[in-house]
């Protein structure tokens, strides 16, 4: 359930944007003004905050990043509102939400910073048979690692385990590792006390504090650098946090579940990750099978993002036409569930008539793996293994590297409707990896997709 933080009165057009992120599974706490939005984040925090565009949005991202709070923040408002709009954009809000507010735009910026809420969608044997061995382990206090392929649904499952704990009542708190550099995700996980650093102005709660008496994910830990490594496995083993700039340990109850898509006795043989974190975290192992393995979940989970993304843009629920269902059950999914369900929502959107036809089913060609850094090109394969890949292999012959591998960053972003953590997921890179990309085309003069509710870059002020 995503942690919603309202920052305005809910009388007007913001409280209808409040109702529908709240029909869409969010957890909403409202304040009236940005200070005591200040308060609530420091001691609660959020994973998101819609923010009337009429309050000092400036200052109080000014005051979020001398803080290191790195909770996203989303201006809302009316075109009449746009000065102050743009002030909040130059100021660092992530985004702009035109009020009144659109039920698809609420639905994409929540999904943009956690992963879909619903339960699991499975009829494959082998998935029914993962999620019986989670129900069981759920009623354990045991330390979890579920593995699996970007876009497999770890976070989905993450989230069912705590719902059939004995925790279900409690916070469910998820961090991504990979999104946070080094200092501020320190700071993230254990809180600070005030003056801990420059720009520590007040005491705050880190992630361990938040999930107290709840569960706690720590998503993509095998980007955690190994200097961090060691001060998460004194908290695990103690239960115990050191804040810092404290003088005194804190007492936290969380049971810790950790996702990853790297092999870890790979990188504890490379030294990259540590032996006894990578044992203590991995006392019970899940691995969810890509989307290619469980070919009996693709039309359940097509039909579930059909009805959604069909409830969510006020459309009729259609089926799937027998061509589209052959063209979904032929494809081999490399970007697991998250393609398929960007698919699905492009489909609903271009489909006309009574049924979703095949050629609503836009399917794009994206790497079957992981691109590693510098190989960009192994994302293109022959027309043997890719039919509908978009360039014949080679048309790539004398094409510069990184020419190539700007064409498939953008075509991957903008299949993914501008949702950069699904592209960098696709794509097997770090969010930050990708947005220093998108920064230097952008340098370049290149035209680069916008995420769900962004600004245009001539709303922007310099």
């Amino acid at each position: 359930m995503t942690r919603l933080l309202i920052i305005g009165s809910l009388a007007g057009e913001l409280g209808h944007a409040a109702r529908i992120a709240a029909a869409r599974g969010a957890q909403l706490t409202q304040v009236e003004g940005v200070t005591a939005g200040l308060e609530r984040l420091r001691g609660a925090g959020a994973d998101l905050i819609l923010a009337d565009a009429a309050h000092d949005l400036p200052w109080l991202l000014e005051r979020l990043a001398e803080e290191r709070i790195a909770t996203p923040l989303i201006a809302c408002g009316r075109n009449a509102d746009a000065e102050a709009v743009l002030r909040a954009i130059r100021a660092g809000a992530r985004e702009f939400l035109p009020l009144p507010p659109e039920a698809e735009l609420i639905a994409a910026m929540l999904q943009a910073v956690t992963a879909a809420q619903d339960a699991p969608v499975c009829r494959d044997p082998a998935m029914q048979a993962l999620l019986t061995r989670a129900e069981q382990l759920a009623r354990a206090e045991a330390s979890v690692l579920i593995m699996g392929e970007s876009g497999t649904g770890k976070e989905v499952l993450a989230r069912h385990i705590h719902s059939a704990s004995k925790r279900a009542r409690g916070p469910f708190v998820a961090l991504n590792c990979a999104a946070l550099p080094e200092a501020l995700l320190e700071s993230e996980l254990f809180g600070h006390e005030r003056g801990a650093f420059s720009g520590a102005v007040a005491a705050r709660k880190g992630k361990f504090e938040q999930a107290d008496r709840g569960t706690l994910l720590l998503d993509e830990i095998g980007e955690m650098d190994v200097r961090l490594q060691s001060k998460l496995l004194r908290a695990i083993q103690e239960r115990e946090v050191d804040k810092l700039g404290g003088t005194q340990p804190v007492k936290v109850d969380v049971r810790i579940l950790a996702a990853t898509n790297r092999d870890l006795q790979a990188e504890v043989r490379a030294g990259r990750f540590r032996e006894d974190l990578y044992f203590r975290l991995n006392v019970v192992q899940l691995r969810i099978p890509p989307l290619r393995e469980r070919g009996g979940d693709i039309l359940p989970l097509a039909e579930h993002f059909a009805e959604r993304y069909s409830a969510a843009n006020g459309l009729p629920a259609r089926p799937l036409s027998p061509a589209a269902t052959a063209r979904l059950m032929a494809h081999p999914w490399p970007g697991n569930v998250r393609e398929l369900e960007n698919a699905l929502h492009r489909a609903v959107l271009l489909a006309s008539g009574r049924e979703i036809g095949a050629d609503a089913i836009e399917l794009g060609s994206v790497p079957a793996e992981p691109v590693a850094e510098g190989a960009a090109q192994a994302a293109f394969a022959p027309a043997a293994a890719h039919p509908i890949a978009a360039h014949p292999i080679a048309a790539l012959v004398g094409r510069r590297m990184e020419e190539v591998e700007r064409e498939l960053i953008l075509e991957t972003l903008g299949r993914c409707l501008g949702n950069r953590t699904r592209a960098a997921e696709i794509l097997g890179i770090s969010i930050r990896t990708l947005r220093n990309k998108l920064a230097e085309y952008r340098g370049q003069g290149v035209a680069v997709p916008l995420a769900p509710g962004q600004l245009p870059e001539s709303w922007r002020v310099a």
